[in-house]
């Protein structure tokens, strides 16, 4: 069943809509779970995932003891236009939860987005990476909410859970809301941004149906393989920026071990022919973030690892 849960009148006889399908099919109080996407327009791996997890619930809707919400597009002007933001306001939708009643158009929507959700037994809450990095598929959760949340996290199957210190520009976020109000959210980042990984995007709908199913919610085919994540806290990650200017190649992609040492890629010249400047491991880690977008100029992030090492 298709709900708006937004609706404002735009201009030139247009309408700003938010919508989400309602799966239901409770043989008892059934808990409910929510899947949401689209707070940027350009990252799009949750559009396949919505998708996948609105077509295998509706083929099994006998197995779901609950309720699924899905939720593709929480800013479909962005997704619309292939902007990050929400256009014409230059405002990122991320950092303005948990909206205004009576704000402005965007924080009411915000607030309206949080209103709906809240209550929920378990929110996740999906992001691709943006045009110049690509994440491995990992689970993102802030210190303060670590205890209750990493277990949830571990059955999502994701390759990586990175528990990250508390930053004041958090607090703006939906998932940050959602758990102030005791609603379990879980952000998962994967990907590069405008494109779809459709290895990845399988692999996140398997982890949200083995939770769902850990959960007592499904009941449906569920892959129980699911590997074991790496768990990381925030002083353990090692940032490498670039030290100068120019064209970074590399074979390697994210989600694999380097040792120290190890050279990641090297900054080329391309109208001299030279190389500016080798990107090297400085630890023996697992490499979770890799540049992907190749222009790059001296302080460009390049890559995250993992110090296995501490």
């Amino acid at each position: 069943m298709i709900k708006t849960i937004v609706s404002t009148e735009l201009p030139i006889d247009e309408q700003f809509r938010i919508r989400k399908n309602v799966i239901r099919h409770a043989r008892t109080n059934g808990l409910r779970f929510c899947v949401v996407t689209g707070t940027h327009g350009d990252e799009l791996e949750g559009q396949m995932v919505c998708y996948e997890l609105a077509r295998i619930a509706s083929e099994y809707t006998n197995a779901l003891n609950g309720t699924l919400e899905i939720y593709p597009a929480l800013n479909p002007l962005g997704i619309d236009t292939i902007q990050r933001g929400i256009p014409n306001f230059d405002l990122d939708m991320n950092r303005i939860f948990p909206g205004d009643p009576n704000g402005t158009m965007a924080e009411q929507t915000a607030h309206a987005i949080v209103e709906d959700i809240k209550g929920a037994d378990m929110v996740i809450d999906i992001h691709s990476s943006n045009l110049f990095l690509r994440e491995t598929p990992q689970v993102r959760i802030n210190v303060q909410n670590a205890e209750w949340l990493v277990p949830f996290a571990e059955r999502l199957g994701m390759d990586f859970i990175w528990v990250h210190d508390a930053a004041t520009v958090l607090e703006a976020t939906l998932a940050h809301s959602l758990n102030a109000t005791g609603t379990p959210c879980l952000v998962v980042e994967m990907g590069v941004g405008q494109r779809i990984n459709h290895k990845m995007c399988r692999r996140l709908v398997d982890g949200i149906l083995h939770l769902m199913h850990t959960m007592g919610m499904w009941h449906g085919p569920v892959n129980t393989s699911l590997p074991q994540p790496l768990i990381c806290k925030g002083d353990q990650v090692v940032f490498l920026n670039a030290e100068t200017s120019g064209v970074f190649i590399t074979e390697l992609k994210c989600g694999i071990h380097v040792a120290k040492g190890e050279e990641i890629g090297q900054i080329v010249d391309p109208l001299r022919g030279t190389i500016r400047s080798k990107v090297t491991s400085p630890v023996d880690g697992y490499l979770f973030t890799i540049r992907a977008y190749p222009v790059v100029y001296e302080g460009s992030l390049m890559a995250r690892i993992y110090n296995t090492e501490k």
